[in-house]
């Protein structure tokens, strides 16, 4: 069997010299003139027959990298032929998250393109027009960064990865509609972004106000809430935040926060999201109904509010109060700071702390007053006065900037009562039971919901949620309770203090005071600022380009100045899939035309890691856009009528369905006396299953991780591609693993790949070359229906070949369909190729099945194997169009032709049974129908005996061994005869 590697048959041909000329005829020139299609194979066999041919192909190998070279040649021809003349035909649009250009693909990128080209090619099969775009999220830190590290511009370091990233992209056989390709740094991209900006602005959901920020203090810039992790620290570059006090711009997505939540159940649907995403949007946007609860303050010679107000989401816990808890930035804290210099120490450690830190300060001579305090049912312990804290563990931009500590009820309260009172009792107000005996931890706060105890005074024995509405309403008439919904949503923080980025189209004049830039003075481009890159300088440079800067009012003519900020990169990523539709248009951001026809987006696919940001983000954006007179005047009308988005029955959400796929994990070599991570060529692999560590001979310790620098495990794609083929890799990374889950990249399990396509190859050449008749016109339903002897072993051959093509061609299609289950895809069709190759099946069948099965499973192949399925097919039907080609019906993606009724098998399994334990089983004849009657329980046992006892096997392992079946105490069948069981 030829393998897959070494040179193409073509390159061959002027290499083998005296050996091959002669074979080149003219009658084999005159063949391939004929037609330029045809594989030079398959001119050469014809011209040299079978045998010889046999002994020819056996000595040489197939080349899938000159495939690769040749097909992509081929698509990018036609490509250039038909330009963008389809491009307003697309009817599907297909979209993998674009990518930001480092410069350099990893084989995550290569893992979402893969899956993202295969579902667009098994549309394009299926008759459908995809439009699946590429571009570049070029924008951001890591570019500037690299220009000051580098001394270079920006956007001369972004062009250049681009370029490298591109052909890294065209050796991957995708299917790329590079008509449509972007770069958010292009002005003509980002001209655009400007003009979204100033709708939004025009609305007034794009406004400016001064907040506390996160601050950078290593890339000098602000970051959104979002941008912030756990620990405190940058998204980007790992510092510790800082919080400062600035004027920014912010996107009002607050206004489209019912919208954002309750379009959830329509992405719920058929799980057209994954559960996890939608559990992490809601999640963030913190929807959360409670009361706002007012506690009267009792301050010694302070001056400070009259009550602190505080929102809480559990008032039926009002009786466990134990202590109130202030945000550092509360008003109340910053006006005791002014005369309180431990206070003002204390804040200046904050920054430095985690967000779940313990420490708290005791504010002194302030007491607050639980205001059930007042009510004479009370039990004292309510009653007592609470001590005040400054605590890190409660947000500023939250409720009110103030918590109500009960510790009895809540951990992280439990948690800071038991650091600054360790010894005081913590405070129950209710239990899982009214008698508390299935309170499981009595030393752990009950965060349940239950039945409210003795310490509720008069609300005892009531269930706790009926007693919080009850007790809202006591203190409501007081003024010292309400009912009030809360969302953990902020307005979206777009300012960046930095260069690269679309510059905020606004200019600041002393008279008229914030103006946007007219569209026709649109894009507001970056300056040039070479001599801030060569001198290696960080900052924003745009705050010293004064010549950028003085520009004239539009307003009013007079002096005024532009705004030095830029917009955070997600604003570009929020609304790019828009400007795919229509990357040409100079005028608008999109046609309505165009908005209505492709958008939303079928199939949107990349990392979970993206789950919260970017997806809310355009979530919000696309609702924008399409209720704007972007989207066309009705669009806008219908907006205005409806108050926006809050009150529209429209849904309008961006992406139909998500698909998440999981991360790729390398192959990690370590130490296992240092736990050092192991470089390539400190590691011995002359026995891949036994590594050692070269410098100790030690056995290395094998683990599957996050691929990484540090770590040694990182794989070029490119260089994995140029070793195997495109093809072969995009099987390898399919067949390894489900979509939604981890691949651990495993280089070597790429063998099993190549041998199938190369047995697959050898089925094409088989069958494209043989001489038997296919009876030619007659349909593979025809030839059952009409088979003059359906007793024969060609037409059992032809039903279980035709059979399991059926078989496939469900089980493949629903796993295109369903994405997540890709990996089968390769597995199946490795069991149809077995099955057709079976020399019991592919020696006997019907020429006709034959050739229409292996139609049909390069049909399957093709979206995972492109270049690999157009070379099968040029040979199988050398006078055919392009497999991809929208009018070749002849390639259209195999369905089920609906001749399940007539394959019924001859022939079926029976296990056979001796005493209630199996033995053996054989094939026996499938029982006639009258024998399968309630009536006819006799005649069918003699018939399964009759038929085991027929075959050799039954008649060596029963009387051979000495067993009389007609002497047994009882014969059993069961289903119908697959199984039969002798009780002796």
């Amino acid at each position: 069997m030829p393998l897959i590697c070494a040179r193409p048959l073509g390159r061959l041909v002027p290499k083998l010299g005296s050996s091959l000329r002669p074979l080149l005829s003219s009658a084999v020139s005159a063949s391939l003139a004929a037609s330029p299609r045809r594989p030079v194979g398959v001119a050469l066999q014809q011209h040299l027959g079978s045998e010889s041919w046999k002994r020819f192909y056996a000595d040489h190998k197939l080349d899938l990298l000159a495939l690769d070279q040749k097909w992509r040649q081929k698509w990018s021809e036609s490509s250039r032929e038909k330009g963008a003349k389809e491009e307003d035909e697309k009817n599907k649009y297909v979209l993998p998250m674009f990518p930001y250009p480092s410069g350099y693909l990893h084989l995550g990128h290569l893992r979402v393109y893969t899956i993202a080209d295969v579902i667009a090619r098994f549309h394009t099969l299926q008759g459908s027009k995809v439009l699946l775009p590429m571009g570049w999220d070029a924008f951001g830190l890591p570019a500037e960064n690299a220009a000051i590290e580098r001394g270079i511009n920006p956007a001369k370091w972004t062009k250049s990865n681009i370029a490298r990233m591109k052909e890294q992209l065209d050796v991957m056989n995708g299917s790329w509609d590079w008509n449509c390709e972007l770069a958010t740094c292009d002005p003509e991209f980002y001209k655009h972004t400007q003009k979204i900006f100033l709708a939004l602005h025009e609305k007034g959901l794009a406004y400016q106000a001064e907040a506390e920020v996160n601050y950078d203090p290593v890339d000098k810039t602000v970051l959104a809430n979002e941008q912030v992790d756990a620990n405190g620290c940058s998204w980007r570059s790992g510092a510790k935040v800082e919080k400062r006090k600035l004027k920014q711009w912010f996107l009002k997505i607050s206004e489209f926060r019912e919208s954002l939540l309750k379009d959830l159940e329509t992405l719920a649907k058929d799980e057209a999201w994954p559960e996890r995403v939608l559990a992490m949007q809601k999640n963030w946007l913190g929807k959360s109904k409670g009361a706002t609860v007012k506690f009267p303050v009792l301050a010694f010679n302070q001056s400070t509010h009259s009550a602190i107000e505080v929102f809480t989401s559990r008032p039926d816990t009002l009786f466990g109060v134990q202590y109130i808890a202030l945000a550092a930035t509360h008003p109340s804290v910053q006006q005791l700071a002014k005369s309180d210099p431990e206070l003002q120490a204390f804040l200046s450690t904050l920054p430095g702390l985690p967000p779940d830190s313990k420490v708290g300060y005791l504010l002194p001579h302030i007491r607050a007053v639980n205001p059930l305090a007042y009510h004479e049912e009370t039990p004292a312990d309510t009653k007592v006065s609470l001590p005040i804290y400054v605590a890190p563990y409660v947000l500023g931009d939250y409720g009110e900037g103030a918590v109500m500590g009960v510790p009895g009820h809540d951990l992280r309260d439990h948690a800071f009562w038991k650091e600054h009172h360790y010894d005081a009792p913590v405070r129950f107000v209710l239990a899982a039971s009214e008698d508390e005996s299935t309170t499981a931890m009595p030393n752990e706060p009950f965060t349940e919901h239950g039945i409210m105890n003795a310490n509720s005074g008069i609300f005892k024995g009531k269930s706790s949620k009926e007693a919080g509405e009850m007790l809202v309403k006591l203190l409501e008439p007081a003024g010292l309770a309400k009912e009030t919904e809360k969302w953990r949503l902020r307005d979206w923080l777009i300012s960046r203090q930095r260069y690269w980025g679309t510059p905020i189209p606004i200019v600041h004049c002393g008279s008229c005071g914030t103006v946007p830039v007219p569209d026709e003075r649109l894009p507001v481009e970056l300056p040039e600022v070479d001599e801030h890159w060569a001198g290696k300088k960080t900052g924003n440079p745009l705050e010293s380009q004064t010549e950028w800067i003085n520009t004239s009012c539009p307003k009013c003519g007079g002096e005024a100045k532009r705004d030095t900020d830029t917009m955070d990169t997600f604003v570009d990523s929020s609304w790019y899939y828009m400007r795919f539709i229509d990357a040409h248009n100079k005028e608008v951001p999109f046609s309505p035309e165009k908005a209505k026809a492709l958008t939303p987006v079928d199939l949107y696919i990349g990392g979970v890691e993206h789950a919260i940001l970017h997806l809310l983000y355009s979530r919000f954006i696309y609702k924008f856009l399409m209720t704007s007179s972007f989207a066309g005047k009705e669009a806008a009308e219908a907006a205005e009528t409806t108050e926006a988005s809050e009150s529209s029955e429209e849904v309008y959400e961006p992406f139909k369905r998500l698909i998440t796929q999981g991360m790729v994990h390398g192959k990690t070599y370590s130490d296992p006396v240092t736990g050092r991570f192991l470089k390539p060529d400190e590691v011995d692999l002359t026995n891949p299953s036994q590594p050692k560590v070269v410098a100790t001979g030690a056995i290395a310790n094998v683990s599957y991780e996050k691929m990484s620098k540090s770590k040694h495990n990182g794989v070029d794609p490119t260089t994995f591609i140029a070793q195997y083929g495109a093809d072969a890799t995009r099987a390898h990374m399919l067949f390894q693993a489900p979509v939604s889950e981890i691949l651990d990249w495993d280089e070597h399990k790429i063998t099993g790949i190549t041998r199938w396509l190369s047995r697959v190859y050898d089925l094409v050449q088989k069958v494209a070359s043989s001489t038997e008749s296919s009876s030619a016109g007659q349909s593979v339903k025809s030839f059952f229906e009409n088979h003059p002897n359906p007793d024969s072993a060609e037409y059992d051959a032809s039903v279980a070949i035709w059979r399991e093509v059926q078989r496939t061609i469900s089980s493949v299609t629903a796993s295109y369909n369903k994405v997540y289950t890709l990996n089968t895809v390769p597995s199946d069709l490795m069991s149809l190729t077995n099955l057709i190759c079976s020399p019991s099946n592919c020696d006997v069948a019907s020429p006709l099945v034959k050739r229409e099965a292996v139609s049909a499973l390069i049909r399957m192949m093709a979206p995972v194997v492109p270049a690999f399925a157009e070379e099968c097919w040029a040979t199988l039907y050398p006078n055919s169009a392009s497999l991809f080609d929208a009018k070749n019906e002849q390639a259209r993606f195999p369905v089920p032709d609906g001749t399940e009724g007539l394959l019924k098998s001859r022939k079926q399994t029976c296990a056979v049974q001796l005493n209630g334990k199996t033995k053996f089983a054989v094939e026996i004849g499938t029982p006639p129908a009258g024998l399968l009657e309630k009536n006819a329980e006799e005649k069918l046992r003699e018939f399964i005996v009759a038929e085991v006892l027929r075959t050799e096997e039954g008649r060596q392992k029963l009387e051979g061994r000495g067993v009389d079946v007609s002497k047994a105490k009882k014969v059993i069948v069961v289903r119908g005869g697959k199984l039969l069981n002798v009780v002796m």
